[in-house]
């Protein structure tokens, strides 16, 4: 009996929380709605309060209560992990109040929710390419924040989830003897992180990707490749001249030079 009492008792006190909030939504009264809302937000009731700034935007707009009230808005999406809207929400309050006091914060949030969204680097990487992009517009635009230092440390961080990225795509081409794509991948990833610590091992890779692809190309292609490899072969020498492939590269050098024997023009 007890129990049924406290049961009946929870569903009454949620009725009643529910009843007034619906009360209050279609009061069409938007300084209780306003009022309402912030009481919401400061108890962490972000979806109840994000309704009702929704509800009373229209009447606020361009009133001196708008800025607060974006502001707020703005951050029920983010802590409701809305991290698109917020994102708009977070720029578009930086772009409509310029000479706010929270506008450095915004652009900052903004680019803060698109981190948010930044996926395992094996997926897309739509959201991480956006938010080095605002990370790195936030940073050109107060270079004298002290959220700077962090903006470029999220930065580093995000390139190197984009350079472990490029890297497996070009080291799964080679594992699949797809040696075109593997040579393109990562040329495309040296030129985008010339200061890889992987570098030299790429360079390893497309020279034996080269290779590989001369030995298995049609008879017209093949001088032509396997010059490409001696030439790639002359600049990682260059580059590593004590390099731990060393031995390996040379090796491949040496097969490239006798296959090119073969051929009435060298």
């Amino acid at each position: 009996m007890q129990r049924i009492l406290v049961f009946i008792l929870v569903l009454v006190t949620l009725s009643s929380c529910r009843s007034e909030f619906e009360r209050i939504r279609s009061s069409n009264q938007p300084e209780l709605m306003l009022d309402k809302a912030n009481e919401y937000f400061d108890n962490e009731e972000y979806a109840n309060a994000q309704t009702l700034y929704e509800l009373v935007i229209p009447y606020y707009r361009g009133k001196k209560e708008a800025e607060e009230l974006f502001y707020d808005f703005a951050y029920t999406h983010y802590y409701l992990s809305e991290y698109i809207l917020a994102a708009h929400y977070f720029s578009n309050f930086a772009r409509t109040f310029y000479n706010s006091k929270w506008r450095e914060e915004c652009v900052y949030m903004a680019a803060y929710s698109n981190l948010q969204m930044s996926p395992n680097h094996r997926l897309d990487q739509s959201h991480t390419n956006k938010a080095i992009e605002e990370f790195q517009a936030f940073t050109n635009k107060f270079p004298e924040s002290d959220r700077v230092e962090e903006c470029n440390r999220i930065i580093d961080e995000l390139r190197a989830k984009l350079e472990l990225k490029a890297f497996e795509e070009g080291r799964l081409y080679y594992d699949l003897k797809n040696y075109n794509s593997c040579i393109t991948s990562f040329d495309n990833m040296l030129k985008d992180f010339p200061d890889s610590p992987n570098a030299e091992e790429v360079r390893l890779l497309i020279l034996k990707s080269l290779f590989e692809w001369a030995e298995n190309s049609i008879y017209s292609k093949k001088e032509e490749r396997y010059r490409e490899t001696i030439k790639r072969y002359n600049q990682f020498i260059k580059k590593y001249p004590s390099s731990n492939f060393a031995s390996e590269v040379k090796a491949i050098k040496q097969r490239a030079d006798e296959a090119l024997k073969t051929f009435t023009d060298v």
